[in-house]
Parts: structure tokens; sequence; C-alpha cells
């Protein structure tokens, strides 16, 4: 399936920049010490591949196991109205995406989940993690739930 979810059109302020990008790399080497839990949240680190630069992107990302065994991430950007950027990365290159969890790095293939599927999962997740409810109230767009599937 595609990743075609719009930006909305209200929403909570979402962080960015350069300040972010050092934050980000700040946090990874945290994560990475702690085994992928950090405050009683499960936190991954996303590689993917810049849509536009073609660089390496690094971004924490909260996750949660998906009813198939796989990991989800959802691209909350804390109810911001516009998508996160490594949300638009992950659709450029759905195939050219690293994960670190824990102490293993991970290849995966990105798929954003549509209809019934998306709507089971957005289920399990907000019994799991209440806060994704709130950012989803925040905004008018829908939040986009990510599966990632380890490649072999």
């Amino acid at each position: 399936m595609s990743f075609d979810t719009r930006a909305g059109t209200r929403g909570a302020r979402q962080p960015n920049g350069r300040a972010w990008r050092w934050l980000n790399n700040f946090v990874a080497p945290v994560i990475r010490r702690r085994g992928g839990r950090v405050a009683g949240i499960d936190i991954l680190v996303l590689h993917t591949i810049g849509r536009r630069s073609g660089e390496v992107r690094m971004t924490p990302v909260s996750w949660l196991p998906a009813a198939d065994g796989n990991r989800l991430i959802i691209a909350s950007a804390a109810g911001a109205p516009a998508n996160p950027a490594w949300y638009y990365n992950l659709a450029a290159h759905p195939d050219r995406v690293r994960i670190e969890v824990g102490k293993k790095t991970i290849e995966v293939h990105a798929e954003q989940l549509h209809g019934t599927e998306r709507a089971e999962e957005w289920k399990r997740i907000i019994e799991i993690a209440p806060r994704f409810a709130g950012y989803q109230l925040k905004t008018d767009r829908e939040l986009p739930v990510i599966k990632l599937t380890e490649r072999h």
C-alpha cells in the first residue's frame, strides 16, 4: 500500500530543524545504552534515506508490537498538522530502511497500513499507548501507522 497521508490543517507545533537533529544524535546513544527502553517506552533508532538529500537520516521513534509480531511506528509528530520528515523518507525509500532495536541492527521494509488492518492495529495501539489517541485529537489528519517487516 502507498504512503498517502496528506498534511492536515490544524495540530500541535512540530519540533524540527537543526537543533532537533542535534538532539536526535545526542539521544540515540542513550537509547542504545539502555537497550531501547527509555522511561518505560520502547524506542528504536530509525535510519532512513532523505527523499531529497539522499543522505542517511537517524531518528529515535517509539514503537509497539503489531498483532503479527512485527513492529509498528506511528507518524504522529505529537499531533502536528504535518507528517514528520521521516514519513516522507520512508515513502520515497521503503526498502532502504534500517532500525536499531537494543543492540541489534535490522534491515526492514516499511509499509503504511490502511483500512481494516490499520483500524485493528489502531485499536491495539491506543490500548497499549493512549498518548497516541491524544495526539490524534490534536490534528485533523489521520495519523499514519507504519509496519516495519524484517527483510531476509
